[in-house]
């Protein structure tokens, strides 16, 4: 039988009527940082590779990755991938049931930024 009613059906939420929340904002990050990383992991095999294949190749990448722009890049990638590592471990308290309440998820999206942030100038303190 035909669905004659198909055209005043409400569509499922769309983006004009959706609110951002921290829930889904920090789960957009966790899935844009793990992306980056992929970059940024091949940035490391760039490096390898032009270490052990010549010199000239190496001080490009070498220059690259010293210069302010590299150190911004390098400092983003610190940021990504703590802030991917922390989204894994909030997923994992999710996994066993914990933290499932609207007001500790929405805390916990914001703990997910401020420490990544926080624990990107330590690593750039130490190392």
């Amino acid at each position: 039988m035909a669905d004659v009613n198909r055209g005043n059906r409400p569509l499922s939420p769309h983006i004009a009527i959706y609110r951002p929340q921290m829930t889904s904002a920090s789960s957009i990050m966790v899935r844009i940082t793990g992306i980056s990383l992929l970059f940024f992991a091949l940035l490391v095999v760039w490096w390898l590779l032009a270490a052990a294949t010549s010199e000239t190749a190496f001080a490009f990448i070498d220059g690259l990755l010293t210069s302010w722009f590299g150190g911004l890049l390098l400092t983003l990638g610190v940021w990504a991938l703590w802030y991917h590592t922390l989204g894994r471990l909030r997923h994992v308290i999710f996994d066993f049931g914990y933290g499932l309440d609207v007001n500790v998820a929405e805390t916990l999206g914001k703990g997910m930024f401020i420490g990544a942030t926080v624990l990107t100038v330590l690593t750039l303190i130490v190392v």
